[in-house]
C-alpha cells in the first residue's frame, strides 16, 4: 500500500527529499524487536568485552545519539556461562521498555554487537530495508508511550512494537534524509557541549594564571 504519510515536524524538515512514494509497513515486517535479559549484580562492573547496556547508559557522554560506551562490559566467558545472546543483527535501535524511563520516549542507535538488560529492548533493522541514520530520525517521531500497558509499571512488549505502522521511503531517499539528520544531530551535540568546553577552558586559564602568580 502506497500513500502519503501524515504531515509532521519530520516531514517538514526533510521536505527537499520528500516524495509521495512512502510505503506503509509494520515494523515487524522490516525488522525484529527483542527484549533484554537479567543482569546479575555479581556480573556487573566489567571494563572489557561486549557492552551490556542499561537505561542509565543513555545518559553517558557520547551516547546522545548513538550508544558508543557503557558502564558495564562482559567477557566471552561470562556470555557462555549465562548463555546470553548478544544482539548481532545490526544496526539496531535501543530504548527502555519498562518503568518510568519508558515515558521519556528516548531512543539510541547501536552499530556494534551488545547485550541489554531486562528493562530495555532493541529493534534490529533489516539491512535491505533501512538506512541506519534515517531509522534513528524516524524513530524519533515514533511515540512508544502509546503502547504502554496499564499496570503497576508502564511497559510494553516486542509484539506491541512490531505491530506499529510507519511510512518508509526508498533506500536512496532514506540515505539522503538520514545524512541530513546525522549532520543536524552532530551540530546539536556540539552546541550542547559548548558551554561545558567554555567553562573548562576558563577554569584551565584561571589555573594557569594562578600558577604564574605563584611563580
Amino acid at each position: 500500500m502506497h500513500s502519503t504519510p501524515n504531515i509532521s515536524l519530520t516531514v517538514q524538515l526533510i521536505h527537499p527529499f520528500y516524495t509521495s512514494s512512502w510505503e506503509q509497513r509494520k515494523l515487524g515486517d522490516i525488522g525484529k524487536a527483542r527484549s533484554g535479559v537479567g543482569f546479575p549484580d555479581a556480573e556487573q562492573g566489567g571494563v572489557t568485552g561486549i557492552p551490556f547496556f542499561k537505561v542509565s547508559d543513555m545518559n553517558l557522554d557520547g551516547n546522545e545519539n548513538e550508544m558508543t560506551v557503557a558502564n558495564n562490559y562482559v567477557t566471552a566467558e561470562q556470555i557462555a556461562v549465562h548463555r546470553w545472546s548478544p544482539i548481532t543483527e545490526l544496526p539496531a535501535i535501543f530504548f527502555a521498555k519498562v518503568g518510568a524511563a519508558v515515558m521519556l520516549n528516548r531512543k539510541r542507535l547501536c552499530r556494534f554487537p551488545f547485550l541489554l538488560d531486562n528493562n530495555t529492548m532493541a529493534y534490529s533493522l533489516s539491512s535491505t530495508k533501512w538506512d541506519a541514520d534515517f531509522a534513528k530520525a524516524l524513530f524519533g517521531t515514533v511515540d512508544l508511550t502509546s503502547l504502554v500497558q496499564v499496570g503497576a509499571l508502564p511497559s510494553y512488549n516486542a509484539g506491541d512494537v512490531e505491530s506499529m505502522e510507519i511510512y518508509l521511503p526508498s533506500l536512496l531517499e532514506q540515505e539522503q534524509i538520514g545524512g541530513f539528520f546525522k549532520q543536524l544531530n552532530t551540530l546539536i551535540t556540539l552546541h550542547q557541549r559548548k558551554p561545558f568546553l567554555m567553562k573548562w577552558r576558563t577554569s584551565d586559564a584561571n589555573r594557569n594564571q594562578t600558577n604564574r602568580l605563584v611563580l
